[in-house]
């Protein structure tokens, strides 16, 4: 099955601004270094988001313990 080809390729400003924040040469270090603050900033934002729908849906350990142990929930 063949996956639908996408025609949009333009970049949105927030890309062409990153592209040419960081136009710049960048050791191995550096890079790993940004991308370790990219993973933490969205990781951060997980958590949020899981934290909201763990209060919006009432969840308690016993829930999680349940769905983590019986397959049909």
């Amino acid at each position: 099955m063949a996956l639908p080809q996408r025609s949009h390729t333009e970049l949105n400003p927030v890309q062409v601004s990153l592209l040419r924040l960081f136009n710049i040469p960048m050791s191995e270090e550096d890079t790993l270094q940004l991308k370790q603050v990219l993973v933490d900033h969205y990781s951060a934002l997980l958590e949020q988001e899981i934290n909201h729908v763990v209060i919006e849906k009432g969840y308690i350990q016993d829930d999680f313990d349940k769905m983590l142990n019986d397959p049909d929930q």
